[in-house]
């Protein structure tokens, strides 16, 4: 009993069932399309399949992320005890897996109309060729934003059997805030990974790293402050973007020094962006 436990435990940390963070991150902008695709509520039906998808494929680019760094975690302070860089779980298991959690998600999407079911196959190209794009570019931040947000795209197309052009606002919006985010998040693996030759914004950026962020950051909020106006949604949404440039100035000033603590910190506070921008479309639809 004790073993299967313990194996149970190991699947719960491949999938970071454990760390909700990078699902809320994921769903933030999820939520943030279908509200603004059913100018309110969405129906029951794609809410259910979004949030459960969701779900799902974080897991499942989880498990693919460890697959393709099984070698390289275990040199890496913060990885270098995951199940598959420890040994606990072998790479058959883990592509078995990952193909099992994919099926699922993409059962759910069989759910929906044509075009959200064929932009679903984007979704899956995107996540699992993610983890490998750290080898050969210094920009694997710019495609996990894409597969991040690759879920706006398919809001509209669920929720309205098409994808305005405003919505490719919003999509990229979203990839300038992860591009930010994650670049926060490298910049705590930055000296590891340096030595083990893995690619990120943050080795790029180097000692621009907290200027880029911080453009990264203002060039995402008028993304969203011109989708606004698009919209012409009430103030309220506008107060709520506020907020968020208040939460970005804070998380600069916690980048200051560059300590690790303090990166990581600052990448787990974006989950108030997130949040206090569903906020602001909740009340603006009211």
């Amino acid at each position: 009993m004790s073993l299967m436990t313990s194996k149970i435990k190991d699947y719960i940390q491949l999938t970071r069932m454990d760390k909700p963070i990078g699902t809320l991150l994921l769903l933030w902008p999820t939520l943030w399309a279908l509200w603004i695709a059913a100018e309110g509520v969405p129906k029951l039906d794609v809410l259910l399949v979004f949030i459960l998808g969701v779900i799902l494929m974080r897991a499942a680019g989880c498990v693919i992320n460890d697959f393709a760094d099984r070698h390289v975690d275990g040199h890496v302070k913060r990885t270098e005890n995951r199940p598959m860089a420890a040994g606990r779980i072998s790479s058959r298991a883990a592509l078995s897996f990952f193909f099992a959690l994919t099926l699922l998600a993409f059962l759910l999407v069989l759910t929906m109309n044509t075009l959200t079911i064929m932009l679903s196959f984007v979704a899956v190209g995107l996540a699992a060729c993610y983890p490998f794009m750290k080898r050969y570019t210094h920009l694997p931040q710019v495609v996990l934003g894409m597969a991040f947000g690759w879920a706006i795209p398919m809001g509209f197309a669920a929720q309205l059997d098409t994808v305005p052009s405003y919505a490719w606002l919003l999509f990229v919006a979203n990839i300038l805030w992860t591009v930010a985010y994650d670049t926060l998040y490298a910049m705590v693996d930055r000296d590891d990974d340096l030595k083990i030759g893995i690619k990120s914004t943050a080795i790029l950026f180097a000692e621009k790293d907290k200027l880029i962020v911080g453009l990264l950051q203002l060039s995402s909020l008028l993304c969203l402050g011109l989708l606004g106006w698009f919209l012409v949604l009430p103030s309220v949404y506008f107060i709520g973007l506020t907020i968020v440039a208040g939460l970005f100035v804070y998380q600069q000033t916690l980048i200051v020094g560059r300590d690790r603590a303090a990166c990581f910190k600052a990448f787990l506070h974006n989950n108030y962006v997130g949040m206090i921008i569903f906020v602001s479309l909740i009340l603006s639809y009211l």
